[in-house]
């Protein structure tokens, strides 16, 4: 089955969605397959400041989005800053593999909403990425203002803003922000054969259940992770509530209380962005091939 997942690495609601889609990459694993697409929300911060955002109004993020679980830093800038910089280094990745553009994606998202750094900037980009050991950072810098990538975001960009019509549209989950009715964050389009159904903005993860279901009843499901089991899966870091979600039986709500003791018990360790992983084999493969480069964290505010 193909997933088009559509996202932007800014997007608080994209961010908030990142336990329903890692439960499903963990329940269904490589019967999946995944296909990144970014939307390129703005390509300066200058854009959201005529709309109204500023950095006040961006600081007040994490009291807004608290309640669906993810980890949040201080989000305290200077200035606002666009997207398109981030969109570009993702599909730059992507040409290496999806999986690699998943991985970019993570790290820039967790930048964007646990650090104070301007990520529209080439050196916070960078420090991001490096987090990722699995990630060959130069060649994807080295790329990001090639003809190639930029051919292939401005592709990702018109597919996005083909929404008018879709389901998402008739379920009030598009916006128009620049001229054309668009996807929102995270739109995920579940495909089998000629069958195409339409998640559209943010769901629960009980939607994307149901739609899986009907689409291919012969599925293999995955029960209920154990949390050392999870992030030797997903080896690249997990928030507190994407464990409590692969963890959720039956599509019970999460319990974050629980799986951080579980994962404590499992001797994970969280980082400073709020992520747990197994030992410190990540961070150290980090620092043999970065020179243990790290994104700054701003102070966590622990919801996940």
């Amino acid at each position: 089955m193909r997933v088009t997942h559509i996202t932007d690495p800014g997007c608080p609601w994209a961010y908030s969605e990142e336990a329903p889609v890692t439960a499903l990459r963990w329940r269904y694993g490589d019967q999946l397959e995944w296909h990144h697409v970014m939307i390129g929300l703005t390509e300066s911060g200058a854009e959201y400041e005529r709309r109204g955002y500023t950095p006040e109004r961006h600081a007040g993020t994490p009291a807004r989005f608290k309640r669906f679980g993810m980890p949040f830093g201080e989000m305290r800038r200077s200035r606002m800053c666009g997207t398109g910089r981030a969109c570009r280094a993702i599909v730059s990745a992507r040409l290496d593999s999806e999986e690699h553009a998943y991985l970019a994606l993570r790290e820039l998202r967790f930048g964007w909403f646990t650090t104070n750094l301007l990520m529209d900037e080439d050196d916070s980009i960078v420090e991001c990425l490096r987090r990722a050991p699995e990630l060959d950072v130069e060649a994807i810098m080295a790329r990001i203002d090639s003809p190639e990538v930029e051919e292939a975001y401005q592709r990702d960009k018109a597919e996005v803003r083909s929404a008018a019509g879709s389901p998402a549209s008739l379920q009030g989950k598009t916006a128009n922000t620049d001229g054309e009715e668009r996807y929102t964050a995270t739109s995920l389009i579940f495909e089998l054969g000629d069958q195409r159904l339409v998640a559209g903005g943010w769901q629960p993860f009980a939607a994307y259940d149901v739609l899986m279901a009907n689409l291919d009843p012969t599925l293999d499901v995955r029960p209920q992770a154990d949390p050392a089991e999870l992030l030797r899966e997903l080896p690249y870091g997990l928030a507190t509530r994407e464990v409590a979600l692969a963890m959720a039986a039956h599509n019970e709500e999460p319990d974050d209380e629980a799986a951080a003791e579980a994962l404590a018990q499992s001797g994970a360790i969280q980082d400073e962005s709020g992520r747990w992983r197994i030992g410190s084999n990540h961070a150290h493969a980090a620092d043999r091939r970065h020179g243990g480069a790290r994104a700054v964290a701003g102070q966590l505010r622990q919801h996940g």
